[in-house]
């Protein structure tokens, strides 16, 4: 049986860890050429490493998302390495807590520009290239806390909000072109980012989701293949919750 992804090159920002490591090894086990950014050098070697064990066609970015020039750069790289690309995954994020009263104008601007810009920035690029090439699958990680909001994260809530409005916003503009833009709004997912939450926290999520368990980055992985291959071909500006069910 042919592999879903054979013959496509991807690209996972923050794929170094958690959801977007999911998502890159899957990807690559599929038959995909797996290009990634990352920020820690030991853990994005470490997962290049693990990925070239899948496949030989393979490459690291040691980048920061929030950077235009940079992304530019990533994305003219990938694909003079690879000669095109064909699925976009856009992971890369961050969290900085607090209650609106308590909450800092920089820790708002670091979410905005951390989680928001980061896609503006890799999405523009990378639709440049699908374009020529009359096809792509751009798949933007946003949040079930994008959907319904949460107290105590109204900066990360507004920024996974955004990327919903401008994932359906692309869906609308490059249809013409054969480029689907898909979002995924995963629910409680266990990564380093759950991982400092206390025990408490974390059963009381859980026993407030039907399927009475946290989600795993396999979970997500199995869910950005589905959009980043030719089975989701008539599917674009959808959000797709993986949730277990809580937000039912």
């Amino acid at each position: 049986m042919e592999k879903m992804l054979a013959g496509k090159v991807a690209l996972v920002t923050g794929g170094s860890r958690g959801i977007g490591k999911a998502i890159a090894m899957l990807f690559a086990s599929q038959g995909a050429a797996v290009a990634f950014t990352y920020q820690s050098e030991q853990a994005g070697k470490q997962t290049e490493a693990e990925l070239k064990q899948v496949t030989d066609k393979v490459k690291g970015y040691q980048a920061d998302a929030t950077q235009y020039e940079v992304a530019k750069d990533v994305v003219d790289d990938v694909v003079k390495t690879f000669g095109r690309i064909d699925v976009l995954v856009n992971n890369a994020g961050i969290t900085r807590d607090g209650l609106l009263m308590r909450m800092t104008a920089q820790q708002w601007d670091d979410v905005m520009t951390g989680n928001l810009k980061s896609v503006f920035n890799y999405c523009q690029v990378c639709s440049t290239y699908m374009m020529r090439q009359r096809s792509g699958s751009i798949i933007n990680m946003s949040s079930v806390v994008g959907v319904h909001g949460n107290a105590g994260q109204c900066n990360y809530a507004a920024s996974k909000a955004g990327i919903i409005g401008l994932t359906q916003s692309l869906a609308k503009e490059l249809g013409t072109r054969g480029i689907r833009a898909n979002a995924i709004a995963p629910g409680f997912i266990q990564t380093d980012m759950t991982q400092a939450l206390s025990d408490d926290v974390k059963d009381k999520w859980i026993n407030e989701i039907p399927l009475r368990r946290a989600g795993e980055p396999q979970d997500i992985a199995q869910v950005a293949l589905f959009l980043a291959s030719d089975m989701s071909a008539y599917m674009t500006g959808q959000v797709l919750q993986v949730d277990g069910g809580k937000c039912i």
